[in-house]
Order: C-alpha cells, then structure tokens, then sequence
C-alpha cells in the first residue's frame, strides 16, 4: 500500500478514515464555511428552503462583502443587505465595509484558516488558502448552503500532482510568474480536478504573499485545489493569527502521484498572459509593442503589502503615462494602513494612480475600472477571459505588480528593468 499525499491526509482525518484514495466519495466535515455578496445571497435562499433554523456552528460560517461594495448601485446594496441581515440574525462571522477587505486576503490575515483544515467557500479563488496548508475549495452555492446548515459536504477525492520548482528566481519573478508560467505550460485544464503541490527549494524561498497568489490561480489550471508543505515561514506567519491549534500534515515519501512536473525557475522570465486565457502566457521580453489604456494593481491575488511594496519601488519618484489609468487596490483594511505606514500610498498618489478601498471592483467587470470598448488593461488579477473586466470587446493582460507598475509608466506592456534596473 502506498502513502499518501497532503489532501489525502486532510479530507481522511476529515471524514473519519484512516487512508482514503483518489476517485473515492466522501462525507467530509469542514472547519470554515464562506460566501461573498454575490453567492452569499444564492446560498442563504437555499439555506431557507432546507427548513433549519440556525447554521451548523456560527463560529464556522464567515460572510464577506467585497465583490460590489462599497455598493455601486440599488441591486448590489440589495444583495449586501440581504447577506448582512442573515448574518446579523445567524450571529455567524461578518465583516462589515471598513472592517474587512477582499475575502481570500482577509481571512489568512484574521487567522480563520489554519493548517489541516477543511475551508469550503462560495467562490472559485477559495484555494487561495492552501498556501498555509489547508484543503481549500471553491463550491456552487447551493453546495454552501448544505455546508451552512450541517458542517459536511459531499466529494470526490482528487489525485494530486506534485509540481516540484528548482533553483533560483531571477530578479522581479514572483510567484505570481511562477504560476502563470506554469498555467502556460500545461493548460488551464492541465490539473482538472486534482490538487497541485507545490515545492521544492524555490518555494521554500518564496514570501507567504507570494505563496497565496500560487494557490489563489490553481484554480485557472483547473484544479480543485492547491497546496503547500508548512515551513518556518508558514509558522512566523500564523503566530500572532492563530487563535486555535492546528494539526499540519506531511506527504508520505511514498505517497502516489498522478505526475510529478520539475522546473528550472532561473529559466523563467518574468510573465504576461495574453487575452483571453490565464494559460496565453509569454515571457516579458516576447511581448512587443502593446499599448494599455489602464493598469490594475490589487485583487485576491496580488493585493497584499509585498504587491504593493514591490510597485510602490518602481513608481517612486515616476510618473503614469497620462493616456494610462493607473488604479491600486489594497487587498484589505489592515494591508490599507500598512501601505499608510510605509508611505506607499503617498508614492502612488504622486504618481498619478488612484488608491481604492479594498474591493474585488474590476477584476470581475464590477466596478473602479471597468473597461470600455477596444481597451486594453494589464493587472495583477487571476482572470482575463472575454469582459472579464468589462466590454466583450476590451483585452486584459495579467502579469505580476511590477510588470503592472512599470506598464503604467511606459504607456504600453513593458518590464521595470526599463525603469529601475
């Protein structure tokens, strides 16, 4: 009999098993249940129709407003409402506009996802919690609904892939490269339903930031969710957020893998993804003349205080180009007044960009930055598929902040070695 792999550990430890397999169907008990403005609404309806009174544990259930809010207009107050309400009265986890920001930067930072556990969200980008070694997944919202109202969900165990990254990262390649080129490599189906491992000695040296943003985009290779060993960094960052124990899980040395994949990171440039999929990804110095009408810096992926350190060092003392729109969105209220701390919001605003508060907003076409007809955009979001951002007829480039910031200068895509070195 073979070993087992993170997942598998989890989601046995989770459904009362010793071992379980890939392919296997489970009742699996979950730690954290979670919806935003947009499928908490769904979820709550369906939660009503099942006939209980209260959610299984409310110190399980999070509600966060972050796609809409602040509101835009009457039916995304109506749905704020409506999700406010049901939290109010369930007594269950709500963070108010203010108090909050986008969820997947929120809830590492308030220590409601720890190592071991099982976190079912209500959003696709749910995955972004693995990076603390967690098995996290995006479900449907009548799923969460069922989540809400017993503690438990139905699944399949997936097969994992072990993705293993060697060597040393050039300068200005974040994780966020190391995903795209990853997604470019082997498809935005290319891990359809399995868990993505992440290691090997140029993860190790990655940030935690840079971490969630690897976990955050397994979802656009297909996968159901992706996961990280725990390490000395893991743990620095947990100590003053975790306020329950943790039970962290190592694979076997024996464990079973789908496919283990190797990469040599000193032979990745910097990337940029092409319209209209995250997988449509070239190296920074294949890109050619791409003029941009707008720059986004922030979102689920890469709105944390390294994203915004790492742009605030190419925009200091710059300008944006005055055809460009340059829009930064910190990820949440506390990354908002680290920013404030460390002067980076002063940088951006000498430059010419606009600081928001923290809001899903354009990434998902919603709002603070939606794109007209025949526009161009490049940002730090996980997502550029058709109107992804706006107009069916608009492009949008993703690539990492510095890529971004340095683009907002130049007026067209371009690397920060044409800024800073």
């Amino acid at each position: 009999m073979t070993g087992s792999t993170i997942s598998e550990k989890i989601l046995a430890a989770h459904s009362g098993k010793d071992k379980v397999s890939p392919g296997e169907f489970l009742n699996v008990r979950v730690d954290l249940v979670m919806a935003n403005d947009i499928t908490a609404p769904i979820a709550i309806r369906e939660f009503e129709r099942i006939g209980v009174k209260s959610v299984f544990d409310p110190k399980r259930v999070v509600m966060v407003p972050d796609h809409f809010v602040p509101n835009k207009d009457i039916p995304s107050a109506e749905q704020a409402k409506l999700m406010r309400e049901f939290a109010w009265e369930q007594g269950v986890i709500y963070f108010e506009v203010g108090s909050g920001g986008i969820e997947h930067v929120l809830l590492p930072e308030k220590g409601l996802v720890l190592p071991g556990e099982v976190v079912v969200g209500a959003d696709s980008h749910t995955c972004t919690y693995g990076a603390l070694g967690a098995f996290a997944t995006g479900m449907g919202s009548t799923d969460i609904a069922c989540a809400m109202a017993t503690g438990e969900i139905w699944m399949k165990v997936p097969p994992t892939i072990k993705l293993v990254y060697h060597g040393r990262a050039k300068k200005w390649v974040s994780g966020k490269d190391l995903i795209l080129y990853t997604i470019g490599n082997i498809g935005v189906d290319g891990a359809l339903y399995a868990t993505m491992e992440f290691c090997g000695e140029a993860i190790d040296a990655l940030s935690m930031d840079s971490r969630f943003t690897m976990a955050n985009m397994a979802v656009e290779a297909g996968a159901k969710a992706g996961i990280f060993r725990i390490d000395n960094k893991t743990r620095a960052y947990l100590k003053e957020r975790a306020r329950r124990p943790y039970q962290a899980y190592e694979p076997d040395e024996d464990a079973h893998y789908e496919k283990i994949i190797e990469y040599d990171v000193s032979q990745i440039e910097p990337q940029v993804a092409f319209p209209h999929l995250p997988s449509n990804t070239k190296p920074i110095s294949d890109v050619g003349e791409v003029r941009i009408d707008q720059a986004v810096i922030g979102s689920c992926t890469n709105g944390r205080i390294d994203d915004l350190q790492t742009a605030a060092d190419v925009l200091k003392w710059m300008k944006v180009h005055p055809e460009v729109r340059c829009i930064v969105i910190p990820g949440s209220q506390e990354v908002y007044l680290e920013a404030l701390r460390r002067g980076l919001i002063e940088i951006f605003v000498r430059a010419g960009a606009v600081v928001s508060p923290p809001t899903c907003g354009p990434c998902l076409g919603g709002h603070m930055g939606v794109l007209g007809d025949g526009e161009r955009a490049i940002s730090t979001t996980n997502r550029n598929f058709v109107g992804r951002m706006g107009s069916p007829d608009s492009e949008v480039y993703l690539s990492n902040p510095a890529i971004a910031a340095a683009s907002a200068i130049l007026g067209r895509i371009g690397s920060p070695e044409e800024i800073v070195g």
